[in-house]
């Protein structure tokens, strides 16, 4: 087999070793990730648009967690908690669950309680850690807080990413 330098370059290169997926498989994916995933800017701006942004946001974590900080306006209902209690939400009501940040997994833990049950379900990417880092306003069991942007994560002198 004679090897083209695209090929040779292919072959040496991690990022292309496993060729992309086909234009069509590309979409099929993206296209249900969106499904199934919110991000914490898109959630930010349903909250603060005037009127009913069309679906809850849900905190799964424990209540010292929530007392800590949590989005303003969210219902606090722990993951383990789900099964007994998810009956206080209204099921035509799609559900945004998020938890600490990208290194848990609780706000897909409760998603996935939340679907079995029947519910609508997308979970915020980045919880609670980039919904502060992105410099939005929460609540602790002190009051109101915000932090300053973080500039890695969100732009400082922009209402948006523009993505």
């Amino acid at each position: 087999m004679v090897m083209t330098s695209h090929s040779a370059a292919t072959a040496a290169n991690p990022v292309l070793r496993v060729a992309p997926a086909s234009p069509a498989a590309a979409a099929a994916y993206f296209g249900a990730s969106l499904a199934f995933h919110a991000d914490v800017s898109d959630v930010a701006a349903a909250l603060a648009a005037d009127g009913d942004p069309g679906f809850v946001a849900l905190d799964s974590r424990s209540t010292a967690s929530w007392d800590q900080g949590h989005i303003p306006g969210a219902v606090h209902l722990p993951t383990a908690l789900i099964p007994e209690q998810a009956a206080l939400l209204d099921p035509a009501v799609p559900v945004v669950t998020y938890c600490w940040g990208p290194g848990c997994n609780g706000a897909t833990r409760a998603a996935l309680a939340l679907a079995q049950l029947g519910f609508h379900v997308k979970e915020m990417l980045g919880g609670f850690e980039y919904w502060v880092r992105e410099g939005f306003a929460y609540e602790t069991w002190e009051g109101g807080a915000r932090r300053a942007a973080d500039p890695l994560t969100a732009p400082v002198d922009a209402a948006d990413c523009g993505c």
